[in-house]
């Protein structure tokens, strides 16, 4: 299956993430990447080091004639998201990705396809391995846990690299030349709830809230997609308050990056209002799929009978827990008023499991300007905080303040112009890159970012797009040609 991916052109960029996805390497979990890219190194007789976090440098001499040039860092994150369809056997930890080309993408078999950040780690790959390709002095920064936590920018040694500049090779539009990114904090709410018996004469049945696109929870937010666990919420809610409803069970989302796709709960109803309850809530399901007809064509809200949970939530609890839920604000939070089309900050009600006297709901805010990830921070931490959770903000990273006097931009902006005959998109993206992080530690390097076409980052319809893939090659080589002298 992956022979024909190995076929595609450019060979050396496909031949190499190939080899990259057949290492299983989700985040936090990334000892065999590691040990991977640091044999690569090794074998390539190239100075390789692996730091205390596990970033992994491989450092390669100028080429011929590119000795007068500045020196450059190229960097991707080698870890990747782990999703996959519920319908799907596949364990993220033993195998590598199972690919397979449709049309002019590469997919993967019912999982996330590792495109993101995979391209770019084989790109550098590639012009490490290569004997032809011209370019300056080089750094390869290979750094870990970019997608849950960015660990391994954070913790990246403020004297371990020398270059001038920094290409990011983490941009999902080909045409898109990225000069800054939002920062984020990740926001945990935790509460405890009292159980009860179920009461006598009650029906069991399980809510299912399925079919949704999901997707990357910076670059996809403003599609305006649905969040399932919003969703069965919004179904809780109604029927909390008409039909006395006991909440059991609640589990819903995964990753603090991906919209969630699929959420589910578990009730009791009393068995005098199971028909109305039956009835109304299927105004409301039918409600719902038209709002989002456009968007979420594959919607469904599932509601079957099964076994009468021995326990629920008491009714006090359900109520604050429910509420809270709805009140935390999900979606985009406000569009930033300097560049037309960018979110400014938004959030994603990541996960939400509920079992067992526990409650815990995840939510990752983002926003490119400090003071209203705050506001949004604070706003979040109020509503979870009036119905008794415990609220905890960690994982705070900085954004990426563009620099449209950046000297490499000027760089970048030409050849794209020279290669293509029109302009590229130079923007801002409201998505977490590295790059800010990697600033703070190196405030007077120069960055840009830039990369290949992938489509549905962060779900398992990521695909990544051939054609664009061998335009964005072709584009980093001339890049690389070109830096400028020092």
């Amino acid at each position: 299956m992956n022979e024909e991916i190995r076929s595609l052109e450019p060979k050396e960029l496909w031949n190499n993430f190939a080899d990259l996805n057949a290492v299983p390497r989700p985040s936090k979990k990334e000892e065999r990447v590691i040990e991977f890219i640091k044999n690569f190194g090794n074998k390539l007789q190239l100075e390789t080091q692996v730091d205390e976090t596990g970033n992994v440098l491989i450092r390669k001499l100028a080429t011929a004639g590119m000795e007068d040039r500045k020196p450059i860092v190229l960097q991707a994150h080698l870890d990747m998201v782990h999703q996959k369809n519920n319908d799907t056997d596949f364990d993220f930890d033993t195998s590598g990705i199972e690919m397979y080309v449709d049309g002019d993408w590469v997919r993967a078999k019912g999982t996330t396809l590792g495109a993101d950040n995979g391209l770019g780690a084989a790109s550098m790959m590639a012009i490490l391995e290569s004997k032809e390709i011209a370019h300056p002095e080089l750094e390869a920064l290979f750094t870990i846990d970019e997608e849950t936590g960015m660990t391994g920018a954070k913790n990246l040694n403020p004297s371990m690299l020398k270059g001038d500049i920094l290409l990011n090779l983490d941009t999902e539009e080909d045409d898109e030349i990225g000069i800054g990114c939002a920062g984020g904090v990740d926001i945990t709410a935790l509460r405890d709830y009292e159980l009860e018996d179920t009461p006598d004469n009650s029906v069991g049945y399980k809510i299912t809230v399925k079919g949704l696109q999901g997707g990357h929870s910076g670059m996809d937010i403003i599609k305006g997609l649905a969040n399932a666990n919003k969703l069965l919420t919004r179904v809780l809610y109604d029927s909390n308050k008409d039909f006395g409803l006991r909440l059991a069970e609640f589990d819903g989302g995964g990753l603090r990056n991906a919209i969630p796709r699929e959420s589910k709960a578990v009730v009791a109803i009393d068995r005098s209002n199971t028909e109305t309850f039956l009835n109304e809530t299927l105004v409301k399901v039918r409600e719902i799929k038209t709002e989002f007809s456009s968007l979420e064509p594959n919607l469904d809200i599932e509601i079957t009978e099964v076994d009468v949970p021995a326990k629920v939530m008491k009714v006090e609890d359900q109520q604050d827990v429910i509420r809270a839920l709805s009140a935390a604000h999900n979606g985009v939070y406000r569009m930033s008023p300097d560049i037309e089309g960018l979110v400014e900050a938004s959030n994603n009600i990541a996960s939400v499991k509920i079992a067992d006297g526990k409650v815990k709901i995840n939510c990752l805010t983002r926003s490119s300007v400090e003071s209203s990830k705050n506001d949004l921070a604070h706003s979040l931490q109020a509503a979870f905080e009036l119905a008794g959770f415990k609220v905890k903000l960690s994982g705070e990273y900085p954004g990426w303040a563009p620099n449209p006097d950046s000297a490499i931009l000027k760089v970048l902006d030409e050849l794209y112009q020279k290669q293509n005959n029109e302009k590229a998109d130079i923007a801002a993206c409201h998505a977490g890159l590295e790059c800010g992080i990697i600033g703070n530690h190196y405030p007077e390097m120069d960055m840009i970012s830039f990369g290949p076409t992938i489509r549905g980052a962060h779900s398992p319809d990521e695909r990544a797009s051939i054609s664009s893939a061998k335009k964005y090659w072709q584009f980093l080589l001339e890049v690389l040609k070109n830096i400028p002298k020092k």
